[in-house]
């Protein structure tokens, strides 16, 4: 790992550097520069490979502005908040629990703001900048606020997750997958939060990318189809027991996590494994890997079991990349109380249920002049109390008392009779619990950045300093160089990116400095593979293909080329089964 060094090639050339440079930037906002927008896209579309293609899930978009009883409905406008203290002198801005931490070495996250004002004053925090007071701790809405409209009456804000405008288009999406758990929706897209001090690069952003699976499942049933497929594939857990008992991490297989408890479910454990296999494909390695559970004062109180894919950095320690959450049916239930509309599925029967059911029937010529404008409710409330309370009740008591707001009503067996029948029902409508795999793309980004940073010897003989990033997700495929930069080498060199391009291969062309020089270029950017024309080529319609990570070369006829290409990046191919 170099953090430093990998910025450095990023920013020099083309993967990523500061927004608004020219005006002395602003913070929490990354440009992706030529190679980095390609590569961010190859990411995103190997992510598709794995959701959409392999596990069948369709991809919606939705807007990026919300309006404001959605996310009212979901809980942000009143909790999506950071605990800030400012600066009484020089007015510089904190986030209160990470400037504690700094100063006293403790974890704080999650604390009430009252205390973390009182560790501020008990422990004589002051500002970094100018050391003055630090003022009171108050939660601060991370939500980007903004008009719908120009008379500014309708209030929106930028989405803060992607998640949400899957829950509240559920109806529709339910109805397209037929009602039939398990289903799964992904979106992929910008996502926006007015971070309090974002000083970490690319790790803490406030205009950032997420691709995110709400998989809507059974609650009574969170088993996976492929789990017998993984039951021994190793995981590196840091459980809930591990961190609260100071251990290690521990590999568990799948099962034995399952079995053990460790993890929840089988549809839980499942998308760990592809967090892990995309990860791997990222080439991140296993030892820079870890999956961290949620401690219960960190656990959002919706979810019944969350854990994060962290990777190890040099810079920032172990950073959370991935977040993998049941949900259970909190967000659908909230859009359901908020929006009145029916989000729950239809869950029909393996075979029929007969059911004993007593409904009531009600006497209206004693209902009206008794309840006169309460009619209907209390007509609502009788229907949904349990009969065999009333039942009960009128025999005990010879009445029933219940409440209508501040009103008190009384009622005997006159009002309402009851019928006992046997009913043959086909299923239940039940609200869907959701499995959440939550990707930060930037993150990914600059994880496999920095994990794909490698210094070795050229075949020179000389230092080198490269990227060596997957061919799958590299932003070019392969450099065509001639070998002197004269014809006819350079016209069959151009040639070659000509139709390389043509069959949907990114390539580059370089003519300029020793060849040696060029393999350098090449290398830093992370290109995989090289072409070189040659004064043999001329005659016998071949090149010279070397291999980045290895140095090998092997001659392979130009005719062959885009297909030779296509399969080495696809990994279909190796580079020692090449034949020349």
């Amino acid at each position: 790992m170099g953090n430093e060094e990998m910025m450095s090639i990023s920013k020099k050339r083309g993967f990523l550097y500061p927004s608004f440079e020219i005006y002395s930037g602003v913070a929490g906002f990354y440009d992706y520069g030529p190679l980095g927008g390609i590569l961010k896209n190859n990411i995103m579309n190997l992510w598709r490979k794995y959701y959409v293609a392999r596990e069948g899930f369709y991809e919606i978009e939705a807007p990026t502005i919300m309006p404001r009883e959605t996310l009212k409905a979901s809980g942000h406008v009143d909790n999506f908040t950071d605990p800030m203290t400012q600066c009484t002198e020089c007015h510089e801005v904190y986030r209160a629990d990470h400037i504690i931490e700094a100063a006293i070495n403790k974890e704080v996250e999650g604390l009430p703001d009252e205390e973390l004002t009182k560790i501020i004053e008990d422990n004589n925090i002051v500002c970094e900048n100018c050391e003055g007071k630090l003022s009171p701790v108050r939660s601060y809405n991370l939500m980007f606020k903004t008009e719908i409209g120009v008379s500014g009456k309708q209030i929106g804000y930028m989405r803060p997750e992607t998640a949400q405008g899957i829950f509240i288009a559920f109806k529709r999406i339910s109805r397209f997958y037929k009602d039939k758990l398990p289903f799964g929706i992904v979106q992929l897209g910008k996502s926006y939060r007015n971070e309090l001090s974002p000083r970490q690069g690319v790790i803490r952003l406030r205009e950032f990318t997420q691709a995110e699976a709400e998989i809507f499942v059974d609650p009574s049933d969170k088993s996976h189809r492929y789990y017998k497929n993984i039951e021994d594939y190793e995981l590196e857990l840091y459980s809930q027991e591990e961190q609260l008992n100071d251990k290690k991490p521990v590999r568990l297989t799948v099962k034995d996590a399952i079995e053990s408890n460790v993890v929840s479910s089988e549809m839980l454990v499942y998308q760990l494994v592809l967090a892990r296999e995309f990860l791997k494909d990222l080439g991140i390695p296993n030892e820079a890997i870890r999956f961290r559970q949620h401690l219960p004062d960190e656990m959002a109180h919706y979810a019944i079991d969350c854990w994060d894919a962290e990777v190890k950095t040099d810079q920032y320690g172990w950073v959370e990349i991935i977040g993998i959450a049941d949900r259970t049916d909190f967000d659908l239930k909230s859009h359901i109380k908020h929006s009145k509309e029916d989000l729950s599925v239809f869950k029909e029967y393996d075979t029929p249920k007969k059911v004993v059911k007593t409904t009531p029937s009600f006497n209206m010529k004693k209902f009206g002049p008794t309840f006169k404008g309460d009619s209907p409710k209390a007509k609502e409330i009788l229907e949904n109390t349990n009969p065999e309370v009333i039942i009960d009740s009128f025999k005990t008591n010879g009445t029933y008392k219940f409440n209508i707001g501040d009103n008190e009503y009384e009622i005997d067996d006159s009002f309402i009779t009851f019928e006992t029948k046997e009913e043959e029902i086909r299923g239940e409508r039940i609200v869907p619990h959701v499995i959440e795999p939550s990707y930060g793309i930037d993150r990914i980004i600059y994880s496999t950045l920095l994990h794909s940073y490698t210094e070795d010897v050229s075949d020179e003989e000389e230092k080198r300093a490269y990227l060596k990033i997957p061919a799958i997700i590299a932003p070019i495929k392969v450099a065509i160089l001639p070998l002197v930069n004269k014809e006819p080498l350079v016209d069959i060199a151009k040639d070659i990116e000509i139709t390389l391009r043509e069959n949907n291969m990114i390539s580059s062309f370089d003519g300029s400095g020793t060849i040696g020089r060029r393999y350098a270029r090449a290398d830093e950017i992370g290109v995989p593979f090289a072409v070189t024309v040659d004064y043999d080529t001329i005659d016998d319609k071949k090149v010279t293909i070397r291999n980045r990570d290895t140095f090998e070369q092997k001659r392979v006829a130009i005719r062959r080329l885009p297909i030779i290409i296509k399969e080495l990046v696809e990994g279909n191919i190796t580079f020692e089964e090449l034949e020349e």
